[in-house]
């Protein structure tokens, strides 16, 4: 029986390769996109909701579901500090997990980062490593969290550091010692998790670099 899914980041580069990934697959029925401003897509299966993430409870109802995709985030520089940056990649999230458990969502599915650790002295990492550690305690059927190292993609703001990584991407690729931080692409990020959205896994899954790859 098809089911409906909820995307969060859905206009991000990950979020929208799931959506689109999602119009096609057989399992789903419907997809609830929520974001701040409006996002329609060109197919039936989509609704778009657009909600103020900074009252998420507001829109409680919007949570009842089958998978939640959390695919969130944004950078310093876009946020404006460490701490505006904080509410997206970890406030957010966190909130939206709440209440999708509470709406009796099985399958959380959440975009992390390679090196996350919620004892590490970098910021971000540190965020990432914090919610992974606070999804894990709340009581999902199933929870997949996917750790992909810098993603490549088409975005609309410009990011100096892909554009050296793209250069560096054969280097990455061949030399062993490097090919844990090789770059991969919104793309290939969103088909493995609409794949494991497909798939029968254990209550608790970490996907890294190379279990992302398929």
């Amino acid at each position: 029986m098809a089911k409906k899914a909820i995307v969060i980041g859905a206009t991000g580069l990950v979020g929208r390769a799931i959506v689109d990934l999602l119009v096609s697959s057989d399992h789903i029925s419907e997809i609830i996109t929520l974001t701040r401003r409006p996002s329609p897509h060109v197919s039936a299966k989509v609704c778009n909701q657009v909600v103020n993430f900074d009252h998420l409870k507001n829109y409680t109802t919007l949570f009842d579901a089958d998978f939640l995709f959390s695919c969130l985030g944004t950078t310093v520089k876009q946020a404006g500090s460490i701490a505006e940056q904080g509410k997206v990649d970890l406030d957010y999230q966190f909130e939206a997990a709440q209440l999708a458990v509470h709406n009796g969502v099985n399958h959380y599915l959440l975009v992390s980062s390679a090196g996350a650790n919620d004892q590490s002295n970098n910021p971000y990492l540190k965020m990432k490593g914090i919610l992974e550690q606070r999804i894990k305690q709340l009581p999902f059927k199933r929870i997949s969290i996917f750790q992909p190292s810098l993603l490549l993609g088409q975005r609309t703001e410009f990011r100096l550091g892909e554009k050296m990584a793209s250069g560096l991407m054969p280097l990455l690729c061949i030399i062993p010692l490097l090919r844990r931080f090789r770059p991969i692409t919104g793309e290939q990020v969103a088909a493995r998790m609409v794949l494991s959205s497909q798939e029968l896994g254990p209550p608790i899954e970490i996907l890294c670099l190379d279990e992302i790859f398929i």
